[in-house]
């Protein structure tokens, strides 16, 4: 896989194994528990309840010290453990700015969440080894690809 743009991910086989060997998810912009009803706080909530660690990194909230019963982190590098996947929920005028944090922790994976979609970006992650979901909802992927597989 030596062209980057075998990084980007859009066939169902490879998202699937992608899935099935993730067990950590850090959520960049995540939404706290005020923020329920957003997409930002419920994907992840269900995706905790699927199984996945979930890593909170929000974006804004500063007074907020945990969210979905884990400690936040500022910035995905700060996180001390390995990452599968940083989950991304930002506007894609606003990804640029996190991509140096991102490629400091050199996750296997970055995920932009449906509706987010930002070329650029996906090709510098993917040019660092890094592989690329973009303009899927994560969950959604879950279930279509893994849950349904194991009845669920």
């Amino acid at each position: 896989m030596n062209d980057w743009s075998d990084r980007i991910l859009q066939d169902d086989d490879r998202i699937r194994a992608l899935l099935q060997r993730t067990r950590t998810i850090a959520v960049l912009g995540i939404k706290p528990e005020t923020r329920a009803d957003r997409p930002a706080h419920y994907v992840p909530r269900s995706l905790q309840a699927a199984g996945y660690r979930i890593i909170p990194v929000p974006v804004y909230y500063p007074e907020v010290t945990e969210i979905l019963g884990e400690p936040v982190y500022r910035r995905v590098a700060d996180i001390p453990e390995p990452v599968d996947i940083v989950e991304v929920f930002r506007k894609p005028h606003d990804i640029p700015p996190h991509v140096p944090d991102i490629l400091a922790k050199k996750p296997h994976a970055v995920w932009f969440q449906l509706g987010i979609r930002n070329d650029a970006a996906a090709e510098e992650l993917a040019r660092a080894g890094i592989l690329v979901v973009q303009d899927r909802c994560l969950i959604v992927e879950h279930h279509r690809l893994i849950a349904t597989e194991r009845g669920g």
